[in-house]
This record gives structure tokens, sequence and C-alpha cells, in this order.
């Protein structure tokens, strides 16, 4: 065989081998200002985690054992379902906030997962996007009560990003760094 097609056939079956991730369509969706929060996802979560520290000891070791729980691949299970949410909010207005469980449900257009937190005065509508194997990237809207979210890209007050991360077949959580409102990170956990 000549070397450019032995060449090309053998890049082929790389590509093949390789797994598919984004497709680029959450690039063409995310605002600058979501781009930025998520550049800056790091030195945010840290900033968040250390003013935590300071919260209620006994909130402090439900995050920390939150957070020390291995992760597990996003790609291998079904997340459509019911589940059970709360938010956690670390730094900010205060230390760490650590909210009851409300009702949240993880649906399938045929165009991937879609999130819709039910109950609680705060909600968040969003979709989520392939990052890699061990995370997502959830973009969302914000709304209070039962306010009509906005559409993803109408602003800052409503524009949410975050990363997902699954711990097993029945928790998984979204991280947001820099919310609009009242904390530096918040936390959504999720159980079934």
């Amino acid at each position: 065989m000549p070397a450019r097609p032995l060449l090309l056939a053998l890049l082929v079956s790389v590509c093949m081998a390789l797994p598919a991730y984004a497709d680029g369509e959450v690039q063409k969706l995310i605002t600058a200002a979501d781009k930025a929060r998520l550049d800056k996802y790091g030195e945010t979560r840290k900033a968040a985690l250390d003013e935590a520290k300071a919260g209620d000891p006994a909130e402090v070791k439900q995050l920390d054992e939150l957070l020390a729980k291995p992760l597990v691949a996003f790609s291998d299970k079904d997340l459509t379902g019911d589940w059970k949410c709360r938010t956690i909010k670390a730094g900010g207005i205060s230390p760490l906030v650590i909210y009851g469980w409300f009702k949240c449900k993880v649906t399938d257009d045929g165009s991937g997962w879609r999130l819709t937190k039910i109950s609680g005065s705060q909600r968040t509508t969003g979709r989520f996007f392939d990052d890699n194997d061990m995370r997502a990237i959830y973009l969302g809207s914000f709304s209070v009560n039962d306010d009509k979210p906005k559409p993803y890209g109408s602003g800052p007050e409503s524009d949410q990003v975050g990363y997902a991360f699954r711990n097993s077949a029945t928790e998984w959580r979204i991280e947001f760094p820099a919310p609009y409102y009242e904390s530096k990170l918040d936390i959504m956990e999720f159980k079934r």
C-alpha cells in the first residue's frame, strides 16, 4: 500500500477509536461572560471553598464529604427521571449555606439531557453538553418561583453555567462558578 493511503487509513482508525465529545454546539451557544466564568472555574472554586471553611462545622463536614466522593464517567449512565436536589452556596455573602431538598427532573428531548428544578423558590432549567468523559457543561436559566424562565443568553441575571460531575449512578452535582446572586460558588447536589 502506498504511504499516503496507509497514513490516511491509520488516521481514520485512530479517530474512530477516540471517544466522541462535544460537537462544538456549546461553543456556539455559550456567552462570553459564561465562557469567562468557566475559564476561571478553578480559582473561583478554590476561593469559595476556602471561605466555606468558616461556616457551620456540621455543614462544612457535609460539603467536605460531598467533594471527597470519587468521580465516575458521565457518559455511561442515563440521568433521565426524578431527582431530589439541593443547593449549597459557598463563599460570598455567607461562608456556607446548605438548603433543604427539593424536586428536580431530567428529561431527554432527543438532543440531550434537560434539567428542570420543579420546586423551591429558586429554579433552574437548562441543558447539558459533553465536555469530556468525566464532566459535562450545563447552560441554564435562573428563575424565581413560577416565573417563566428566560431563554439562555438573555443576560447575566438569568444565565447560568456550570460543570456537572457524577459520583455514582444515584448521585451527581453541578458546580456553578461565580453565580450572579449571593455566593462565589453554587453546588447543586442530586440524589435518586
